[in-house]
């Protein structure tokens, strides 16, 4: 496989199967609305975010120690989807709020990306390689929500029976990463 490839690759299995906190924050923002524009603008602003802090962190810009960025992106997972718990809709400031944690979330692509290395001389390639492929990864789980709740998301008891429960464990599955990574991981 030629470099692109590889780090395309690399960018979507960081989503499927091994992302599983970055599925939990995409699907906390899909269960924030029964609406598609409100969805756009949240996944728009996330994309934007973390597009943004992955390139300046793999370039070196900025540098955050991982526990703390690994703690932060737990706690946004679990805000987000707390705050489905109490809102019907996404209040008009969240594609913000979205934005913000979409900053967080590119520090922790690129602590991956790190991980894998960047090769010298073909740095950019690699890098929006690997962000294309974080964007598949990410529409694949929203393509799968999507899927999955598309006959159901206009019934009475959508929100009640699907939003909430799912909600309720995602901010749960998050505060329990938060304090790990936070307290408990060396």
């Amino acid at each position: 496989m030629d470099l692109i490839g590889t780090y395309l690759w690399w960018g979507v299995t960081h989503i499927l199967p091994h992302g599983v906190d970055h599925v939990l924050f995409i699907l906390a923002l899909y269960f924030s609305s029964r609406h598609v524009r409100p969805l756009i603008w949240q996944i728009t602003a996330f994309t934007a975010a973390h597009t943004l802090t992955l390139a300046l962190a793999a370039l070196g810009v900025i540098d955050l120690p991982s526990r703390l960025v690994e703690t932060l992106i737990a706690v946004s997972i679990a805000y987000a989807a707390a705050e489905n718990l109490f809102r019907t809709e996404p209040a008009p400031w969240r594609p913000a709020l979205v934005f913000a944690f979409g900053l967080l979330h590119g520090l922790g692509f690129a602590g991956v990306l790190s991980s894998l290395g960047l090769p010298a001389g073909q740095t950019i390639p690699a890098l929006l390689a690997f962000n294309v492929g974080v964007e598949i990864g990410q529409l694949a789980v929203l393509a799968a929500a999507f899927t999955l709740t598309v006959r159901f998301r206009e019934k009475a008891w959508y929100r009640r029976f699907v939003v909430m429960p799912v909600s309720a464990l995602i901010a749960l599955t998050a505060l329990y990463w938060a304090v790990e990574r936070a307290f408990l991981t060396a």
